[in-house]
Formats: structure tokens, sequence, C-alpha cells
């Protein structure tokens, strides 16, 4: 977890008192080498608004991030790559994590970050290991609310406050951004009435416009996205591992939109997370269990690849005569969201999952690890369809190997829902441990 210095005081908030066709491909640079502490001494170098400050070994790097929101004269951040990554590229940079103080993300979104994402294990982690959250926490057990409740209360308080700062992205650019992703439960994964009940009831108690209602992308909770977004609420649809479901996702986007009734389609919004790295380290162990040199040279190329092709099957769906009569109701494009971008493999370039997929109209959500980098060393340019013919290559090669895509996605979103599942329960009896040490205080 990145810690970010306080602002300097003379930030106020409601909440406080083009392209480049010469790009080489992006499987050309994937090679197992030792770490090497990155060169910031080249001109893509953050500015003096946004100082990194590196600790630890080199093998291991973490990051800790210092941000000031001026130069120390009231002067506005300067600007830093995710602002080029965003208006050159149209590409929306997000910010992968969520902990109170949340007036914290101010410095992000100096730097250029233009929403957030959230998730149980990014709960789990921010309420378990903070003390942010006690005294909220004491008076909701003291008021009678059970863990489970009290959990959603704090969560919520969270997500609208983070919604607050996000609110005049969201209105410049008037509902295409500036977005706060919450989740419903990860106990109702394999249950459609249950997520569809679970998102209405977020939806109304953040109410906020600018709220996106996280929905995994499970075959019971397909479904689900369709009468979501029917109901006019906007969807984040999380863990997609595969270009099958991805297509079954778009075509559930764009039944609910058709079922919805609503004349002005122009405020139901979605985006799709399509998780990249974790591809690379279930395809990477069978390549290795393979073990010949065209399987070993493989590695680390199998996620770029299928998130190449996904962007292919996006600019598909996203036209033709079917689309086209809802852009006339207003309709807006389900972005395509990379997901999963922290390198697992210090063998990969840090910015591995980042750089190759850059393209319009595209999301990229980024938690602290690889927004740093990125910011510090990253390139800005049109990648994301510079080597279509070769992520065909690398797809259809894995498959000829014996690598099942589909197994390959079915086996990833049961390992997600299954670690999100137990961060939610293990935050849980953290929680009833706390109410039990309060019961016991007072008594």
């Amino acid at each position: 977890m990145a810690t970010i210095s306080k602002l300097s005081s003379n930030l106020h908030h409601p909440l406080q008192s083009s392209s480049h066709p010469n790009s080489p491909s992006p499987f050309s640079n994937i090679s197992f080498l030792p770490f090497q502490t990155p060169n910031r001494s080249s001109s893509s170098s953050p500015s003096p608004s946004l100082r990194l400050v590196f600790s630890g070994k080199p093998s291991t790097p973490s990051f800790l991030v210092r941000c000031a929101a001026s130069a120390g004269n009231g002067s506005p951040a300067k600007r830093t790559t995710l602002h080029d990554l965003y208006e050159r590229e149209g590409q929306s940079p997000w910010y992968d994590n969520l902990c109170r103080p949340v007036t914290d993300l101010i410095p992000l979104i100096e730097t250029g970050v233009r929403g957030v994402t959230s998730n149980p294990a990014i709960f789990q982690k921010a309420i378990s290991s903070s003390n942010a959250y006690n005294d909220q926490f004491k008076e909701l057990v003291q008021s009678g609310k059970d863990i489970e409740n009290a959990y959603w209360e704090l969560v919520i308080k969270d997500i609208q406050d983070a919604c607050k700062l996000f609110e005049s992205i969201y209105d410049q650019t008037d509902g295409a951004d500036g977005y706060v992703s919450v989740e419903v439960s990860p106990r109702l994964a394999d249950d459609t009435q249950g997520t569809v009940e679970a998102a209405k009831w977020l939806h109304k108690v953040v109410d906020r416009p600018n709220v996106y209602i996280k929905i995994p992308a499970t075959a019971a909770c397909v479904p689900s996205i369709k009468d979501t977004i029917s109901l006019g609420i906007s969807v984040n649809v999380t863990l997609i591992f595969s270009l099958a479901r991805y297509e079954a996702v778009i075509d559930a986007y764009l039944d609910g939109l058709e079922a919805s009734g609503l004349s002005d389609l122009s405020r139901v919004t979605s985006v799709a997370s399509f998780f990249v790295s974790r591809v690379d380290t279930l395809i990477d162990k069978m390549l290795e269990k393979i073990g010949t040199p065209e399987a070993l040279d493989l590695r680390g190329k199998a996620a770029v690849a299928q998130a190449a092709l996904a962007y292919q099957l996006y600019q598909k769906k996203f036209s033709g005569p079917r689309w086209e009569a809802l852009v006339k109701k207003g309709a807006k494009k389900q972005r395509l969201l990379w997901a999963s971008t922290s390198v697992k493999n210090p063998a990969y370039s840090d910015t591995l999952y980042v750089a190759p997929l850059i393209g319009p109209d595209t999301v990229t959500t980024m938690p602290d690890q690889a927004l740093q980098a990125f910011v510090d060393h990253g390139t800005v340019g049109r990648t994301i369809d510079s080597s279509v013919s070769e992520a065909e290559g690398i797809y259809s090669a894995l498959e000829k190997l014996g690598i099942d895509w589909s197994q390959v996605g079915d086996q990833l979103e049961a390992e997600g829902v299954d670690s999100f599942k137990k961060s939610f329960e293990s935050l849980l009896d953290t929680l009833q441990e706390k109410a039990n040490s309060l019961k016991l205080a007072s008594m």
C-alpha cells in the first residue's frame, strides 16, 4: 500500500473544512532478465508534483508515493504521463485501491487519475489494517448493527466520499468518466436474482450518479448484468478472463439497454473488466510443465495477446445496425477496462500489463506498483492494435500446445470468486473480533 503525504493547505476540496505509429510490438520486449531499477532520467520521469521514493531490495521493489498538490506556491500540479494517456490516447487511468482517509486520493487525481476501483480484498486490507474505521465501527456496533451490516456501512461511506472527489470529472465528461466502483457481496456469485437485488440496494444507498456497481461475470451473473442495466443502473462487470465470456458480457449489456425502455440511454454506462496478469500466471505454469523451447518462448505473452483480441471483439460488437440504433438513443459504449495490471513475475517489465494495452475508449486500473511504474517510466502511445496478427499467432500457438482457453478462463474465474469470498469472510471475522473486544471493554 502506498502512503500519500498530506496535501498543502492551499488546496481546497468539498470533502475538506496522439498515437505512435512506429511503436514496437508489445510482445517484442518480453524477456527473462533480472530486475533492474528503472532509469528515472528519461524524458517521461515524473514532475516534481509526484515524487517516487523507492524502498526495499532492488530485486523486490516497493514504492512509497509522496504526492504534493502544488509546487509550494499555489500553482497546480504539473502534468504526468497519466494526463497524456487520457488526452492523447483516450485511455482513462484509474486507481485500483481505496482506504481512509479518502482525501488521500486528491493528489492522485491531481496527477491524472480519473476513477477508482475497489473489491472485497481491497476493503479487507484497508479495514483490517487501519484504525481509521474504528470510531464509525464502534458507533455502529453500539447502535445494534450486526457485523455484515456494519461492514456495508463502512464501505458505503468510503464509496460516497470517493464519488464526491471524482464528481467534477464525471460532470466535465458528461458521465463518461470519474466513476468509483463497489462490488456486490461475493457470496452472490452464483445467485442471479440475489445479485440483481444487491445491485439495486447498493445503487440506492450509495445514491451517487458516478457509482459503478460491480457484478462478476460468472455464468449465473451474466443475466444479472442484463437485468441491472435494464433498470438504468450503471455496472462494472468484473472477473472476465476469456473472450467467450467477454462476448456474453457485451451481449448482456446490449440486451439490457434494449430492454430498459428508456428513451435516453446516455446515463446508463458500463465497463467490462478484463483481467490480464493472472492469465499469464496460470498459463506460464502450463508452459513450463510442457517444457519445450516453443512453449517456454511463449511465457509472458498469453495475457497481452488475449487482451489485444478482446479489443478487436469490442470494436466489432460496438458497430453495425444494432449498435447504431442504440446510439440514436444516447447509448455509450461499454468500455474495456484492463484489470489485474500488476506484474506478478519480477522477470517481466513492470509496465507489461499497461504499456501494450493503450487504446481509445478504454480504461486501465492500476494498483500502487503498476501506477507508479507507469508514471515513472511509462511510454504513451497507441499499442493495443499495433500487433493484432502477432496476437492471433500467439493465441493459436498456445491452442496448438494444448492450452484450452475456455478451461483457463473457468479456472481463473473460480479462483477469483473464491479469493474474494475468503477476503470477505476474513474481514467479517476480524470485525466480529473487534466487536467482541468492544463489548468486553464496555462491560
